[in-house]
């Protein structure tokens, strides 16, 4: 890491550190050394870089304490434009939104948050970078 990297990341927690080193070694989760070095962790280190357990479960509220505003308001409006667009075409159809679909949906919305966590905060604290797209980086497909 270079010295202006050392000073943002100077207050972060062990974990953030080496979610930080791992990212700075290997790239993006969509470049190819990052999955060939991810296969090569142990499952606890691949479980600590590529999912976030915190933003599992409290998605919208960690993101705004990390500082992740911008990509918390883009998931946001993701979130409520998926379930607006359903629930009115459920309802012009004359039908209720099934409530299996639903849950469905909210397992999908935790994953985004889960899954887009820890490298939206790399990018914000040691490449600086703010951007609105809450998928920036990731592999998406």
């Amino acid at each position: 890491m270079s010295n202006t990297d050392e000073l943002q990341t100077d207050n972060a927690s062990p974990k953030w550190k080496e979610r930080f080193a791992f990212f700075n070694q290997n790239g993006s989760p969509k470049s190819p050394n990052f999955s060939s070095a991810l296969k090569q962790l142990p499952t606890r280190k691949r479980m600590l870089i590529n999912i976030n357990f915190i933003a599992i479960f409290f998605g919208p509220i960690y993101l705004f304490v990390l500082g992740l505003w911008k990509k918390n308001l883009a998931l946001i409006a993701i979130i409520v434009g998926i379930t607006f667009g359903l629930t009115f075409t459920f309802a012009i159809l004359g039908y209720e939104m099934p409530k299996a679909l639903g849950s469905g949906l909210n397992v999908v919305f935790a994953l985004m948050y889960g899954l887009s966590a820890n490298y939206a905060y790399y990018l914000k604290q040691v490449k600086g970078s703010q951007g609105w797209n809450p998928f920036e980086g990731l592999k998406i497909v």
